[in-house]
């Protein structure tokens, strides 16, 4: 799912990487200062939708669960993001397309789905959460229909920054056959912990019940 978005300049080692120093660009290898491979870090949350929210079934009568008693189907989709990260927030809108589809199209209809957008840190940690509903609309005779909605996100650059020492150490040149040239930063689990607190994602999905949920694990 493509993601558009503005890239801090932290730089993030991985094996045996190191600063890249003089004309080198980003990628290449650099012999001059240490050996090492960079890659940019961004301040943006990366975007997603969690397991088995990204579409929902509708039933009736509600408390059935035969295939002959569905009535709507939808899919969340397209999902995409925008991000600035300029200022002390880095501000997120997210939009999705929703395709649904109903078995009864004789009149027309309209569906309203709820759906969340939150914030996770760290890969576990939910910091906010918000709902909203998009209606889909199912004209006479119709069985198909799509629409789409937006969400948006803001969190504290703050946040999302790596300490300074922290940034040291990731950044920090290694001459080869030093006696830490052959060590990875993120083994150490201070580093690792501190990477992780300051990375977040912004996940969108149907805001769906417990029955909901359950139906879609085990299906």
């Amino acid at each position: 799912m493509p993601v558009t978005a503005r890239n801090s300049p932290v730089l993030l080692m991985t094996g045996l990487a190191a600063l890249l120093g003089g004309c080198a660009s980003k990628g290449e290898i650099d012999l001059t200062g240490g050996v090492g491979i960079t890659a940019i870090r961004s301040a943006c949350p990366t975007v997603g939708i969690p397991a088995s929210t990204g579409d929902v079934t509708m039933f009736d009568p509600p408390a059935s669960r035969d295939a002959s008693a569905i009535d709507v189907t939808a899919l969340m989709t397209n999902v995409r993001s925008t991000c600035n990260d300029v200022g002390t927030d880095i501000q997120t809108n997210v939009t999705f397309d929703v395709r649904a589809s109903r078995v009864n199209a004789v009149a027309a209809r309209d569906v309203t789905l709820p759906y969340f957008i939150a914030i996770v840190r760290g890969g576990t940690s939910v910091t906010a959460k918000r709902v909203g509903r998009v209606t889909i609309h199912f004209a006479a005779g119709q069985t198909r229909a799509s629409t789409n909605g937006q969400a948006s996100t803001s969190i504290a650059r703050s946040a999302a920054t790596l300490p300074d020492d922290v940034r040291k150490k990731l950044t920090e040149k290694r001459k080869a056959g030093g006696d830490d040239a052959a060590v990875d930063p993120l083994s150490r689990p201070e580093i690792r912990q501190a990477v992780k607190s300051a990375s977040f994602e912004a996940l969108v999905g149907f805001q769906l019940t417990d029955d909901q949920l359950k139906y879609n694990a085990t299906r």
